[in-house]
């Protein structure tokens, strides 16, 4: 059975593209003429896809947005929808989940079951036996927060931990201990580009979603002279609101494309330079 990763590789390969689009639809934010559809958020995020696929090597829906609304059933709709249209492209369910036994048991169950993800975001801060039950499914996708992009993420993510910083302990962990199925990967903040670059020097070639560039302001010229692999590759740059938002307007799904477009041609245009060099 084919992994998450070999699937991300595809479609990172099939695109020329290292750009991950987030679906996280705010009612308030979308345009008037797709909030008077029955269901918005998923017409919204239809339009999106359909406007960001050339561009996208993974979508990443962020089910806080949709679970406040009880619009859960539009992110079920709006997966099948990717996968029946756009079956290449991995979809990440941004759940960052983590708790003990057989809640955790549940946790993938909701994941990977009902909502059929390629793969799922988890917080490792409970302990490695918190990830297994997501590790087990071999074929899915376990990407654990190391160091996030929030601004207050140092006061646990940087704490000393027998010698070194807890985000290193986190990435060790990762790349060895907890990847027995060899199906994890990393959350690496853009935000923080020197961080980045000790997490790459740690996993070797372990995949990293970076989110930050964008909205957050993450400097993407760094986080990619940091974190490319040595094959120019291994890295899933997150942008959300600065895509799904590029248009408060009737074109919304235009300039979304336009913007995602243009993140990956940056990208691509620093890799080619990055292989010159």
């Amino acid at each position: 059975m084919s992994s998450f990763y070999d699937l991300l590789g595809r479609s990172c390969e099939t695109r020329n593209s290292l750009v991950c689009v987030g679906l996280d639809p705010d009612l308030r934010k979308l345009p008037e003429s797709v909030r008077r559809e029955k269901k918005p958020i998923y017409e919204f995020n239809r339009q999106i896809v359909d406007a960001t696929a050339t561009f996208a090597a993974a979508f990443k829906p962020q089910i806080a947005y949709y679970s406040a609304i009880g619009a859960e059933d539009q992110l079920e709709q709006t997966i099948v929808y990717i996968k029946s249209r756009y079956p290449d492209i991995p979809i990440i369910l941004d759940a960052k989940r983590g708790d003990i036994g057989s809640t955790a048991d549940m946790y993938a169950i909701e994941a990977f079951d009902r909502y059929m993800a390629d793969a799922v975001t988890v917080n490792p801060y409970m302990g490695g036996d918190t990830l297994e039950p997501f590790t087990k499914y071999a074929n899915k996708g376990v990407i654990v927060l190391c160091r996030t992009s929030n601004p207050g993420s140092g006061d646990l993510q940087e704490l000393e931990c027998s010698g070194e910083k807890l985000y290193k302990t986190v990435a060790r962990l990762a790349s060895t201990v907890w990847n027995t199925n060899n199906n994890v990967g990393l959350v690496v903040g853009a935000t923080y580009p020197e961080v980045l670059g000790d997490v790459r020097a740690i996993v070797g070639d372990m995949p990293l979603l970076v989110p930050g560039v964008g909205a957050q302001g993450g400097d993407l010229e760094k986080v990619l002279d940091v974190g490319l692999d040595e094959g120019q590759c291994g890295l899933l740059v997150n942008v959300s609101r600065s895509v799904i938002y590029a248009s408060s307007g009737d074109d919304f799904a235009e300039a979304a494309s336009k913007q995602a477009g243009f993140l990956c041609g940056q990208i691509n245009d620093f890799r080619k330079s990055a292989v010159i060099n």
